[in-house]
């Protein structure tokens, strides 16, 4: 591989042996598909039109139409750790060696060696030098954000208050990119170099792989105005009618059943909702407070339409190119919606850098805040970084045309692991085995083919395990152990009659709770997480 990356002999010895036409059926076609994983940044379960959403998006409704919605699809709560697992096949490692490492394969490297042209455009988050860029791990193409999230309109502006004056690392595979035009928006420019890419493989008539992994809607809540206007006074009932409507939504539409899953979090003793964390209801916020609140919610929901947009365009580009019909194409999110506000040290900072600035101006830097961040992930308890269902559910969407059927619905469990066995599988090939110097990282995850070719998927290999920032899980069949960093003790619950995690039943059953606390501390030690 280029860039003299020092693991190039191993991968290249190894050589991914070549297995013939993955899950070959009358239905599977005889070429190996393109693939297209697009990759959206804190947004919650909810927050797409065919996920219950209010928030336009006829192009992912339209994929979703014409390919399969996940109910139970699992990421990591928070954006580098789903980045590391969706790009390796491993859970996100802890310690000082870091996220990335030479034992671990990427999806880049393993499809370049299978023979597709491999692009990632956006939000890396994996490391900024030398050997953890995108072009150092197996990407020929790379445009976007190496860290964090930026200034929409300039990604070059600092962000002021957070940041210390620093601004983020933008750069594509000549290096650092520093300066971008007027009328510049990252979500638009990441869907034009998305076109390019797949226009440039049609021409080459090679297959490709691309990682389109947007910024949006990820704070700052900036978006462009004709987009924001769409929204105004959309959401002047607040944020518990919010979850109300699209929890109804979800019903309707047979994503949830209310047997199962329940509005998360209801005060058992009056039926009234109640939050796991302090939000004032909105009943008790004064007019200015209310309107400042719906302005936040009218520009995120701006940003997920913004996106929304970009994908039509590039599902466009697959039309008019003649490869539609030969891609898979992937959707999903890297957490659960944001409920994040600055530390206690720098929100009065926050709050008067914003104070006179317009929500969703390129001046501001605005989160959408914990009222909505909660709402965004109806029906689920929590938001990003936990791992209640908030944190870590995940819309998803693959449609894969004459393969998968339109309009199917699957709910099997389903993890970021997962991508790497099942990208593999319709790469026609197999992940290398053990062996060499460094010896690879075993697979954690198991491939979705089946359930995509309609057939069962049958039980995971390995229980789903989880932690981040002291909060913990384990998810084995109907069974979920969680630890909240605040509480500091496991709870259980049943997952196939309590989706919503409303009924803790750890005193019923002690010995499964000293069980699956057994299986994470398992996991945890050989996940370098510490302070167990």
């Amino acid at each position: 591989m280029k860039n003299g990356f020092s693991r190039s002999a191993l991968i290249v010895s190894l050589a991914l042996v070549l297995v013939g036409s993955a899950g070959a059926t009358d239905a599977a076609p005889v070429r190996r598909p393109n693939v297209l994983v697009i990759l959206a940044d804190d947004l919650g379960f909810s927050d797409l039109g065919c996920y219950g959403s209010e928030i336009r998006t006829p192009n992912l409704d339209r994929l979703a139409a014409d390919g399969m919605r996940f109910t139970q699809a699992y990421n990591n709560a928070v954006c580098i750790h789903s980045r590391a697992s969706l790009l390796t096949g491993v859970s996100p490692r802890q310690g000082p060696a870091g996220l990335l490492r030479p034992d671990m394969l990427t999806l880049g490297e393993a499809m370049r060696a299978a023979g597709y042209q491999t692009s990632l455009i956006g939000k890396w988050h994996l490391g900024s030098v030398a050997p953890l860029r995108p072009v150092d791990r197996g990407f020929d193409y790379f445009y976007g954000l190496l860290d964090g999230a930026s200034n929409y309109f300039n990604p070059a502006d600092p962000d002021p208050a957070f940041l210390d004056g620093k601004h983020r690392q933008f750069a594509d595979n000549a290096g650092p990119v520093t300066e971008f035009p007027a009328g510049y928006y990252t979500t638009d420019a990441f869907s034009d170099h998305a076109i390019a890419r797949i226009r440039q493989a049609a021409g080459a008539g090679q297959p490709f792989f691309i990682n389109l992994c947007y910024t949006a809607p990820h704070y700052p809540l900036q978006a462009p105005a004709e987009d924001i206007a769409r929204y105004r006074g959309k959401y002047h009932g607040g944020y518990e009618q919010l979850r109300r409507e699209r929890f109804q939504r979800q019903v309707d539409r047979g994503l949830v059943d209310p047997a199962v899953t329940g509005l998360s979090s209801p005060d058992h003793k009056t039926g009234s909702f109640r939050y796991d964390y302090e939000v004032t209801p909105w009943e008790q916020l004064t007019a200015g407070e209310r309107r400042r609140e719906e302005e936040r919610m009218e520009v995120y929901a701006a940003m997920v339409d913004r996106l929304d947009q970009g994908v039509g365009r590039v599902l466009a580009a697959l039309a008019e190119t003649g490869q539609a019909e030969d891609t898979v194409v992937v959707f999903l999110s890297d957490n659960g919606g944001c409920a994040s506000l600055p530390d206690a040290a720098q929100l009065q900072d926050y709050i008067a850098f914003n104070r006179d600035i317009p929500i969703g101006d390129r001046r501001g830097y605005e989160f959408v805040g914990p009222g909505w961040g909660w709402a965004q992930n109806s029906p689920f308890r929590r938001h990003k970084t936990w791992t209640y269902e908030g944190g870590i559910s995940t819309p998803m969407i693959v449609r894969w045309p004459r393969v998968v059927r339109a309009g199917a619905v699957n709910a099997e469990q389903w993890h970021l692991v997962d991508f790497m066995p099942t990208l593999l599988e319709l790469a026609g090939q197999v992940y290398p085995a053990s062996g060499g110097s460094p010896a690879l990282l075993p697979l954690e995850g198991r491939s979705l083919l089946p359930a995509l070719l309609g057939r069962a998927a049958g039980a995971r290999p390995v229980p789903l395990c989880w932690e981040l920032f002291g909060n913990r899980a384990v998810r084995d069949g109907r069974w979920k152990l969680v630890w909240g960093a605040s509480d500091r003790r496991w709870e259980l619950y049943d997952l196939s009659v309590d989706r919503s995690e409303t009924h803790d039943v750890a005193a019923r059953h002690p010995d499964r709770v000293a069980a699956l606390a057994t299986i994470w501390s398992q996991w945890a030690q050989r996940t370098e997480v510490p302070d167990q």
